[in-house]
């Protein structure tokens, strides 16, 4: 779990980093706060979903996991499996959030 915690610490520091650079690039306070609460919501797209409930294909999203089902050696053993459905729906959300974000901060 430990990891998981560094790698959001690492994430809101890289997102903090980026909400400052876009400040003095635009000179707009609006922009940092919009470029924060974008950033906050896309880690937490990440950060925050029951990944085990995921990982697997789509058809399965809505059945919940048994509990036997998720065991600490489980936990541990639990790497990305490549769906493509799952990385189609990831991309375009992700694709789009980050089109509007920059058409948003690109205008002046």
């Amino acid at each position: 779990m430990k990891n998981v915690e560094k790698k959001f610490q690492i994430s809101v520091a890289c997102l903090a980093i980026v909400v400052v650079f876009i400040g003095l690039y635009t000179q707009s306070l609006n922009k940092m706060i919009v470029t924060y609460f974008i950033g906050i919501l896309g880690i937490l797209g990440v950060f925050l979903p029951d990944w085990e409930s995921f990982d697997q294909s789509v058809s399965h999203w809505g059945t919940p996991l048994k509990v036997d089902e998720l065991t600490a050696e489980s936990w541990r053993s639990v790497r990305f499996r490549f769906y493509p459905v799952r990385m189609a729906i990831f991309t375009i959300l992700y694709g789009c959030g980050l089109y509007k974000w920059w058409m948003f901060i690109s205008t002046k």
